[in-house]
């Protein structure tokens, strides 16, 4: 129910202070927050004094306020993506041990791209993706396996929004990349994000054949070894799928 002059409720304006901080902004003074999250000064120091109270914000030393210990604690009790993660990590350490890059496994959310786990080893190359982080979807290979994998509607649905943003690839390539992507059942793209590194992703598919989830692989351009690497990953997600008991036990995944 509404409760303010503006017509948003309590849980929007909730949703939108803990919404304005990001890995660029993981911490921010009160009154910065109430510019991110657009409401007044006054109400941004109310429910951030109720936030705090119950622990999903926390104060730092210089006055600043962060996400608490106990919204993690929340989100992490009964958490479809805690789910996926441990399904999926034996298969990325198996991954990870013989790439030695950057192993990671993601979702689709909102046009972007979620990171909900990744593995790295020392050395390794430059990599944006970050552990609850996003990317937009047309510049991460998991993201656009991912669509690739996806309903028709969905994809048309996304184009449709992506047009008018300007930085997406015109609907035409688009859709010319994930026929390739379909029929080749991952995908790799070079240097889009980071120069000199390749991303290579496929899908991991629920019960109906869409992706669900991807796992994939960043690495040096030029050592990507995508006849090794592929089927790799295409085995690690068919594990995944049959450890959600989304695959029949039985199923082979070799």
């Amino acid at each position: 129910m509404a409760n303010s002059r503006s017509g948003d409720s309590v849980t929007d304006r909730i949703v939108r202070i803990i919404s304005a901080f990001d890995g660029a902004h993981p911490s921010l003074p009160v009154a910065t927050l109430a510019r991110r999250a657009d409401l007044p000064l006054s109400t941004a120091h109310r429910l951030v004094s109720e936030l705090l109270r119950h622990g999903l914000l926390q104060k730092q030393a210089g006055g600043d306020v962060r996400p608490g210990m106990r919204l993690w604690e929340l989100a992490s009790r009964s958490s479809p993506a805690g789910d996926l993660k441990a399904v999926a990590m034996p298969f990325m350490e198996d991954i990870q041990a013989v790439v030695r890059q950057h192993t990671q496994l993601s979702v689709l959310r909102d046009d972007e791209v979620l990171f909900i786990e990744r593995l790295s080893s020392r050395g390794s190359v430059l990599n944006h993706a970050k552990v609850a982080g996003r990317l937009p979807l047309h510049v991460s290979s998991s993201g656009m396996v991912m669509m690739a994998h996806s309903p028709r509607h969905v994809q048309e649905a996304y184009l449709a929004r992506a047009s008018g943003q300007g930085s997406a690839p015109p609907p035409e390539e688009l859709r010319r990349q994930w026929a390739v992507m379909r029929q080749y059942g991952a995908a790799s793209l070079p240097g889009i994000v980071v120069a000199d590194t390749t991303g290579i992703a496929v899908p991991v598919f629920n019960a109906s054949g869409m992706a669900l989830a991807a796992i994939g692989v960043v690495v040096p351009t030029g050592e990507e070894n995508i006849s090794a690497t592929v089927p790799a990953l295409m085995t690690a997600a068919r594990g995944i799928s049959r450890g959600l008991g989304i695959l029949p036990p039985g199923f082979p995944i070799e």
